[in-house]
């Protein structure tokens, strides 16, 4: 299962990508918004920062002005993955931009043939968004479940990215599930890496190691 974060902050991209966990990022509006940078300047850091893909989301929702912005972001790196909205236009220019061999993520999908359309597109990521279908409520895996079952069915390469994740169950019920990816805020990703008898277990060995009176070097 890869890695995806779910953040535009670059700080936090750095820190995460050290532990050589990170797989790729994701990006939208709103992070952007709330980095409080100039668009085409965070990504391209991004992009410097991660090898893998960094998802850069068009705003346009006609299908002439999609292409338009495509053309741009594309030519930032060659890890762009343009993400378009499951539209008919967004699948129009999905379409267009992958038999050019683009890497485009499909996003706010929310139906399991919502999730084929995109993979008849050519999809290479659709982005379920399982934390608002909790919201509404709806079990987001059963999304997932159905979403692998199809295109393991017809052996689509479109990969499954988990998206709108909000906590470590989340990634836990995906990857039983079988998805390509996740991806999810700094926070969460660190969740990941907690458990109490980890911390007691580490606590315990230090108070003995002390007790020895010894020293490493």
């Amino acid at each position: 299962m890869k890695f995806f974060v779910d953040t535009a902050d670059t700080a936090e991209i750095r820190d995460l990508a050290e532990t050589g966990l990170l797989d790729g990022v994701t990006t939208n509006p709103s992070l952007v918004h709330k980095s409080g940078r100039d668009f085409m300047e965070v990504v391209k850091e991004i992009c410097g920062i991660v090898p893998g893909p960094v998802s850069a989301e068009v705003v346009a929702l006609d299908h002439d002005g999609m292409m338009r912005e495509a053309e741009i972001l594309r030519k930032i790196a060659d890890n762009i993955a343009v993400k378009v909205p499951l539209t008919v236009d967004g699948l129009k220019t999905c379409k267009k931009l992958t038999s050019d061999g683009t890497m485009v993520n499909v996003t706010l999908c929310f139906s399991a043939n919502q999730a084929l359309l995109a993979a008849k597109a050519g999809a290479s990521f659709v982005s379920p968004f399982v934390g608002r279908h909790d919201d509404v409520g709806y079990p987001g895996m059963e999304l997932i479940a159905d979403i692998r079952l199809i295109y393991d069915n017809y052996d689509f390469r479109t990969e499954i990215l988990v998206a709108s994740v909000r906590n470590p169950i989340h990634i836990h019920d995906a990857a039983k599930l079988g998805a390509d990816v996740m991806t999810a805020p700094p926070a969460v990703i660190r969740q990941l890496f907690r458990h109490p008898l980890t911390d007691n277990g580490i606590k315990a060995f230090l108070a003995d190691w002390e007790k020895t009176g010894q020293s490493i070097g």
